[in-house]
């Protein structure tokens, strides 16, 4: 065989497994028309919603934002975060009274929160909600200590002492005004003084006639 025969022969054999492997990666790659490839999903992608799942409460649309507390008082307990004004939270339980609502909080480490009951609107399977116990008071931050110092300064029981004797005060006496008149008054009787008037005017009235003669 010559050495071109040769030549040939291999370039034949080269262009052939070109075409065998082309063909064999073309079927593999490109599906029959109407099979079904195996990696392809059969069932339906479920949709997701932003309601939670069972009961759940409403912050008032009125209100910008409301908080949220440690346990069923917003004076016992701390404030531990806020929610919105229309945000969503599902509920987990309430007091005895129904004032205040147990939610599930996720900012927080124990996931639970308690929100104020005229503050959000309870969906209509919240009306089962269990009764739950409030959680223990907190520890205060500080405890109050008495300084030594100043509480021997002050001292807390007092000396005793006698109380003084109460003396009332003498009587005050109003005197009282009596008007004295200077001239003796010599009192007639109203008819005698008439009289004696009339009888003046009758002795006068003569005098004049008298003296007009």
């Amino acid at each position: 065989m010559s050495f071109c025969a040769h030549r040939s022969t291999v370039k034949i054999l080269f262009w052939s497994l070109c075409l065998v492997g082309l063909a064999f990666f073309w079927g593999v790659g490109v599906p029959v028309a109407g099979s079904v490839l195996a990696q392809q999903p059969t069932g339906s992608i479920p949709t997701v919603t932003g309601t939670p799942p069972g009961p759940f409460v409403t912050v008032y649309t009125n209100l910008l934002q409301v908080r949220v507390y440690a346990g069923p008082s917003s004076y016992t307990y701390p404030p531990v975060g806020i929610l919105m004004a229309g945000q969503q939270v599902p509920a987990l339980g309430k007091t005895a009274d129904g004032e205040w609502i147990l939610v599930r909080y996720i900012s927080i480490a124990s996931k639970q929160a308690w929100v104020y009951a005229p503050y959000v609107s309870i969906s209509s399977s919240s009306g089962a909600l269990p009764v739950v116990e409030p959680p223990p008071l907190p520890t205060p931050l500080t405890t109050p200590t008495i300084d030594p110092t100043l509480a021997a300064a002050f001292p807390a029981e007092g000396t005793s002492a006698r109380l003084p004797t109460f003396t009332p005060p003498p009587t005050i006496a109003i005197p009282t005004f009596v008007e004295e008149s200077t001239f003796a008054i010599v009192r007639f009787p109203i008819g005698m003084v008439i009289f004696g008037l009339v009888f003046l005017g009758i002795f006068g009235a003569i005098i004049a006639l008298t003296r007009g003669r």
